[in-house]
């Protein structure tokens, strides 16, 4: 029994919505389609899987198992009708941990002006401050969609088509508190490459971008890729001893956690007990014998699952 980390795949992000319909409708109009849909009227919740799935997508009919980039909603049953039900976006305290999602567009001024003509609103719009080359969306429940895009923005300003099909879902920010435990975990137990590292040091902050693409074969350009992972780190946090992020899984919740992908199951559990690591749910636990949950430095919830192209297993 052996497992190949370079097989691995980031494959989604989970978020909790309010009202499912409203969310898809979002995602839909951002450009992605809905792969899948898992129904557990006993435990009385539902999870839709959305991805780019156009003939220019990066993973065009693939398994939802089997494709990097996979947003996952979770509904629980009756929120949806809860006035006074909110999530937790993860960008204020007490629920500050999980940043954003990121879409990246091909004429990103285009792609704006398309989502603020369907009458969604923006946390940061392209001509707000000083960084002119990104915005920020907000999705019904708040949730932040970094929009970056794949070209030069300075040769799109004049550009007034968009094509959605084109877009990709990029990547997923979670704050850490200490940025050397972090990307020793991401990369020595969870198999990832560290691609492109940004340094701000007048504004006292890093961020790292990982995911399980080769590093030669990015060029120093993350933007057209997908099923990255970006870890911001603060200067200073690593020494607080009382610092600590918040997970989404306590109250107030929001983000669930991200997935990976992997070719055995089994032993890739095997492979992280080996490392050590600490465990939300072994595959052991429970009833859900499919699902295993490891937990991150900072506490985040890593979801793994059987890649069902490499391997069947759920079958779901």
């Amino acid at each position: 029994m052996s497992t190949d980390t370079s097989k691995y795949k980031l494959n989604h992000s989970m978020l909790r919505v309010k009202d499912p319909q409203r969310s898809i409708k979002f995602y839909q109009h951002l450009g992605m389609t809905q792969i899948n849909h898992i129904a557990q009227p006993a435990a009385k919740f539902d999870l839709y899987f959305l991805a780019y799935d156009s003939p220019h997508s990066a993973s065009p009919g693939a398994h939802w198992s089997d494709r990097q980039g996979v947003l996952e909603l979770t509904h629980n049953y009756g929120t949806e009708s809860d006035p006074a039900y909110t999530v937790a976006n993860g960008n204020s305290d007490p629920g500050r941990g999980f940043g954003h999602i990121c879409i990246s567009v091909d004429n990103i001024q285009a792609a704006c002006k398309r989502i603020a003509d369907a009458g969604y609103s923006f946390q940061k719009r392209l001509e707000d401050g000083r960084m002119r080359h990104i915005a920020f969306a907000l999705d019904p429940d708040g949730y932040w969609v970094e929009i970056i895009s794949t070209k030069n923005a300075d040769e799109t300003q004049a550009v007034t088509e968009t094509d959605p099909g084109s877009y990709r879902f990029n990547h997923t920010m979670i704050r850490v508190k200490d940025h050397a435990r972090s990307l020793s975990f991401y990369r020595d137990t969870m198999g990832m490459q560290l691609l492109r590292t940004s340094e701000n040091p007048g504004a006292k902050f890093n961020l790292y971008f990982l995911g399980y693409h080769r590093a030669g074969d990015v060029d120093g350009n993350t933007a057209p890729l997908e099923g990255l992972l970006e870890l911001t780190w603060n200067y200073g946090t690593e020494a607080d001893p009382e610092f600590r992020y918040h997970d989404g899984n306590s109250e107030p919740q929001g983000f669930g956690h991200i997935c990976v992908t992997v070719d055995d199951l089994d032993a890739a559990c095997e492979r992280f007990e080996q490392k050590g690591v600490k465990w939300k749910k072994r595959l052991t636990d429970g009833r859900m014998r499919n699902v295993a949950f490891v937990l991150d430095p900072d506490g985040y919830w890593v979801e793994v699952v059987q890649n069902e192209r490499l391997k069947e297993r759920a079958n779901w």
